[in-house]
């Protein structure tokens, strides 16, 4: 009879922080692993607190904590399989990221991460020390090799593990979800596959964190890249693997295969996964935001309401005299679609007082932008009121093309605790519209059909703060401005490369003139679905103060 080796996948949704719940979650999935006679279950990168928890990680008591944790769970279950679980170590005036393993009631083996990765949102060099090269551990019949995350990513850890005696590759991560991501990931996995002839385990954790969502999508190769296991993206699960003892080595035997969505509904997922979780995590259940009949704010709705239910989200429209009475119509008309509450509150009475108030400042002052703001502005104020009076987190509807040119009034339309639509540019808020108009899923709380009217998506942006505005009034359209500004941020590439796309100079300038000067409403943004790679935030920091602008010169 072949000799065999199962292992428990757990990919689970930590919260960071929840040191003990996460801890619990753990022996829950382990009671569940050795029912069904696993030699091992792994958990992800970090699991035992929760990823990424930036600095808080380098707080001794934190770190004092998930220790104890990690040592209370290998005596919790000494009696069945082996776990293989992520969390800090900390020793000799060092700190790690490492994978303990838990075998008999003790920590069996330490790998300590040898790779810190140091781009986009990882800042691993400044939390960790990076650990020496672990060799293989054993357990049972079979010895594992545990590449962690980033160790994977490069040659040098799998290879040196495979020349040590490794049988099986086990690479526990937390990696977080940008377009086309798992494309990438796979790529480097069966590159080490392949290089080391050895069957590979890929683990991830799913769930959001702050900006980020962790897409789970965990897979197993056998050798030469051959798919054997594929877990579902976005949702929790637990999947045992059955490994084979043959001549040529171990060897995954099939398992299930998820099929994957397509990159719109990726995004939209992420969206949703990523405000449902962020309101979990911090305590809030229920949302509002300002609903002005335009197409951010029915999307941001629409999130929300797929996220939560309708029953847990309130829009709010709050007319002025330029509000036109189609943005009134087709604000109800996405409010009843949805089948959640709206209110109207008019800011006639609050922008009269405050029009008398600073009568005496701007006698004999044209109007301008002051005026308008003061109409943002006061919107925001409202909104802030109602959500500190219900405890019902607001919602920004910003999208990334307003984001980046600051075309939004800080602490205005900017006020808000979180904002889905932060990295989804105007052009795409549009397709995703369609989209969603389209697409039902079982995970959507929201109703089937078209919840977007539209009219509401065909109908010209405007932001309605003075008489016939357009957005295009002072932008590019978008279809222009959205082109632009991948370029500039999300490739960083340069004017004169844009001039040579055929974009025309001064748009151009002006373009990346209004990304540098809007910096500082960036910083004091709401956090937002992370989408890209370039997303607003950790993906890229500039500084506020910035006189330099490209002198426009060939690379």
């Amino acid at each position: 009879m072949a000799e065999t080796f199962r292992i428990t996948l757990a990919q689970l949704n930590p919260t960071v922080g929840a040191i003990d719940e996460n801890a619990c979650r753990a022996r829950e999935v382990w009671a569940e692993a050795r029912e069904a006679g696993a030699d091992m279950v792994a958990f992800p990168e970090m699991f035992v607190t929760g990823y990424q928890t930036q600095d808080l990680v380098m707080k001794p008591a934190f770190t004092a904590h998930a220790m104890r944790a990690i040592e209370a769970l290998a005596a919790d279950c000494a009696d069945g399989p082996a776990i293989g679980i992520g969390g800090p170590f900390a020793a000799q005036g060092r700190l790690y990221n490492a994978w303990h393993v838990l075998d008999g009631g003790t920590v069996r083996a330490r790998v300590l991460k040898h790779r810190l990765p140091n781009e986009g949102v990882f800042d691993e060099v400044r939390l960790f020390d990076p650990g020496p090269i672990s060799g293989p551990y054993r357990i049972g019949p079979i010895r594992i090799g545990t590449p962690i995350c980033e160790d994977a990513w490069h040659a040098e850890v799998p290879e040196a593990l495979a020349e040590t005696g490794a049988e099986i590759l086990l690479v526990p991560n937390g990696s977080p979800y940008y377009r086309g991501k798992f494309d990438r990931r796979m790529a480097h996995m069966v590159a080490r596959n392949v290089e080391t002839g050895l069957p590979l385990v890929y683990l991830n954790m799913v769930g959001g964190q702050d900006d980020q969502v962790f897409d789970g999508g965990s897979f197993v190769l056998n050798r030469r890249g051959a798919l054997a296991v594929q877990m579902p993206l976005f949702e929790e699960a637990v999947t045992h693997v059955d490994f084979e003892r043959r001549e040529e080595g171990w060897v995954a035997l099939p398992g299930e295969r998820a099929r994957f969505p397509d990159e719109w509904e990726q995004d939209y997922r992420v969206m949703v996964e990523a405000l449902r979780d962020y309101l979990r995590k911090t305590g809030f259940s229920k949302v509002l935001l300002g609903l002005s009949g335009g197409v951010d704010s029915a999307l941001t709705a629409t999130i929300a309401v797929d996220a939560l239910g309708p029953e847990n989200v309130r829009c709010v429209m709050l007319p002025s005299e330029y509000t036109s009475q189609s943005s009134l119509e087709d604000a109800a008309a996405v409010a009843k679609a949805l089948g959640c509450r709206l209110d109207t509150l008019p800011i006639s009475g609050p922008r009269a007082a405050v029009t008398e108030a600073l009568a005496p400042f701007f006698e004999g002052l044209e109007p301008d932008v002051t005026e308008e703001n003061i109409q943002s502005r006061l919107r925001g104020l409202l909104l802030m009121a109602l959500s500190n009076k219900f405890g019902e987190m607001l919602l920004t509807t910003g999208n990334k093309s307003e984001v980046a040119v600051g075309y939004a009034t800080i602490y205005g339309d900017m006020c808000g605790g979180y904002n889905p639509l932060k990295d989804l540019y105007k052009t795409r808020v549009f397709e995703t519209c369609r989209w969603r108009n389209e697409t039902h899923r079982p995970w959507m709380k929201g109703p089937a059909g078209e919840v977007i009217p539209q009219r509401v998506i065909d109908k010209p942006p405007s932001a309605e703060l003075r008489p016939d505005q357009r957005d295009e009034d002072s932008l590019p359209p978008y279809p222009v401005l959205d082109a632009i500004l991948e370029g500039l941020v999300d490739r960083e590439a340069s004017v004169a490369e844009l001039v040579a796309d055929g974009f025309d100079e001064a748009t151009v300038r002006k373009v990346e003139r209004l990304i540098y000067i809007s910096e500082y409403k960036r910083f004091q943004a709401a956090p937002g679905a992370r989408l890209t790679s370039r997303a607003f935030w950790l993906d890229r920091r500039y500084p506020i103060v910035n006189r330099w602008r490209d002198p426009g010169e060939p690379l």
